[in-house]
């Protein structure tokens, strides 16, 4: 294994721990169904990147992109 197979391979294992733990601290979403009904639904506000379930939100779709992309790299340079 190279230096940057060995780096890549960090970055990948954080990006997935960071990942996980901001999945499972988000909340369920228990009127999901109820919401295509037309249901109220808070958190699409004009603050909603605001709030903690927005900062998550965020931070697991940065996770997310940052994981693949790692992993399209490690197929690339391997």
């Amino acid at each position: 294994m190279s230096a940057i197979e060995v780096i890549l391979n960090i970055l990948m294992v954080i990006a997935a721990i960071v990942m996980i733990v901001t999945v499972l601290m988000q909340s369920s979403d228990e009127d999901g169904v109820s919401a295509l009904a037309g249901g109220s639904d808070t958190f699409f506000g004009k603050n909603k990147n605001n709030t903690l379930e927005g900062k998550l939100a965020n931070a697991t779709k940065i996770s997310a992109i940052v994981f693949v992309g790692l992993a399209l790299l490690m197929l690339i340079i391997v």
